[in-house]
């Protein structure tokens, strides 16, 4: 039963993450760059500029660059190291090309979902925030759609409890650790009712639930305090070694550029067959950008939408800094990395891809090497559950009218679903979890499509008063 159950599943997942959604998205980026004069490239400088000089007296409940590394925190994830390596193994060097291209227009759309959720946001008189797409659907688009912006709460809850937020990420950290410390499970512990475990993963998962608790039951603040040290912290650790073993294989880099544009189009040239067509290579980096950045999903806009900001389009700039960070930079150098060492080609999956090229790449001592990977992915992940308790808890919020005794009790029902992560076997979970956080990118696409004239006015009253040149900004 469980074998017909997991085939329709699977079915339903690769139709749901198939070429109409992926075309759904990059062609609402590839609009919107057209309609805000391709503000990704014209006004990149700026958005730096604002990140570490925010507005005063403004409503939100969070800082511009707190608001950046809770969302950062949600997309900096297991996804930059293991998911690039599973892109690039299946569609060829030539996905990184897509996955780029994906991440250029993606930036357009990351800013049009943070301004509209800025702009369209509930500030209570405490300072509490709510906005996402669920209020831009609601007020942006009429009373009508409020079905499709609850819609899009529920499917928000779910992923975040089932799928990116707990399971997959927790798997990833006990995983990296397990077979860091204890690859062959020397020293195993039988749990009666649900199987034997390493030691290592049994005591993992429970200073992994610990440490979130500590984090998650302070809410957003104390999240974004967490965010705003920890985030900093692993990109430049991560960005640093990626780097170091860029500059020790210098030699490889023009030839891997060159492999991963003639990939692009002509995989087959590349790989000797091995990985398909164009089409297979611009899907696996399409769908990887977008999973990895979330561009057009809906879920930065939550994040957003507690900045302390009142300026829309202020606040929509800082945020698409996170889509060039997360994608263009991150997932970019484990992309490079992985091409330069030619571990894609090893018959490898998933981190140990990357793992082969860290321990080829490095001048370090394999171990060390191994180590240093998952130091970083232990931290991606970490801090991708503490983003997407964010997410979910203000889908939940909006999703029951503001009832926070449910937000309270949820936090809790995280943590449990956190510590027991590690021992989820069935894959039906994971990939139920897919499919609704795809599904969440239909309703906010569709919005942002209906909205986009909002933004263009928006992009242009900014801009067009000079907002921008005042010196309180």
């Amino acid at each position: 039963m469980w074998g017909t159950i997991n085939s329709i599943l699977a079915a339903i997942d690769n139709y749901v993450w198939g070429v109409p959604l992926m075309a759904l998205i990059l062609s609402g980026g590839i609009l919107l760059t057209i309609r805000l004069g391709f503000i990704q490239v014209r006004r990149l400088p700026l958005a730096f500029h604002y990140i570490f000089h925010g507005e005063k007296k403004a409503d939100g409940e969070v800082t511009s660059f707190q608001a950046l590394c809770t969302a950062l925190s949600a997309t900096i994830g297991t996804g930059n190291i293991v998911g690039v390596a599973t892109a690039v193994v299946a569609g060829g060097p030539g996905a990184l090309f897509w996955m780029i291209l994906a991440a250029f227009f993606g930036t357009a759309t990351k800013f049009t979902e943070c301004m509209l959720a800025v702009k369209y946001r509930k500030v209570d008189e405490k300072g509490h925030a709510l906005g996402g797409p669920f209020r831009y659907i609601e007020q942006g688009m009429g009373p009508k759609w409020k079905w499709m912006a609850k819609l899009f709460a529920f499917f928000g809850v779910l992923v975040g409890l089932f799928g990116i937020g707990t399971f997959s990420q927790v798997n990833g950290i006990v995983s990296a650790v397990k077979n860091f410390f204890d690859p062959n499970v020397a020293h195993p512990v039988t749990i009666p009712g649900i199987g034997t475990y390493s030691a290592v993963v049994i005591v993992a998962s429970l200073i992994l639930a610990i440490c979130v608790a500590l984090v998650v039951i302070g809410g957003l603040h104390r999240i974004a305090k967490v965010a705003e040290v920890v985030v900093p912290f692993m990109a430049i650790l991560y960005f640093g070694f990626a780097i170091l073993l860029i500059l020790f294989n210098i030699t490889e880099v023009p030839a891997a550029f060159a492999t991963i544009v003639k990939s692009a189009f002509d995989p087959r040239a590349v790989t000797g067959g091995v990985v398909g067509s164009m089409l297979v290579a611009m899907q696996k980096g399409i769908a990887r950008g977008i999973f990895s950045n979330e561009a057009g999903l809906g879920s930065a806009p939550i994040a957003a939408a507690t900045a302390q900001t009142n300026e829309p389009v202020r606040q929509g700039l800082v945020s698409m800094t996170g889509t060039f960070i997360d994608t263009i930079i991150i997932c970019n150098l484990t992309g490079l990395s992985i091409v330069i060492t030619g571990a894609w080609s090893q018959g490898l999956e998933g981190v140990a891809v990357t793992d082969y090229a860290f321990k080829a790449g490095l001048p370090f001592p394999a171990q060390m090497s191994s180590f240093i990977l998952m130091i970083c992915l232990v931290f991606f992940a970490f801090t991708t559950i503490l983003g997407w308790d964010v997410y979910s808890e203000r889908c939940l919020e909006y999703f029951t009218n503001g009832k926070m005794k449910a937000v309270k009790v949820f936090r809790w029902i995280y943590i449990l679903a956190v510590f027991t992560g590690p021992y989820m076997t069935v894959s039906a979970v994971w990939t139920i979890a897919d499919i609704v956080n795809g599904l969440m990118a239909i309703p906010n696409m569709i919005a942002l499509f209906a909205l986009n004239g909002v933004a263009v006015r928006e992009v242009r009253d900014y801009f067009g008063k000079g907002k921008h040149l005042r010196e309180n900004d």
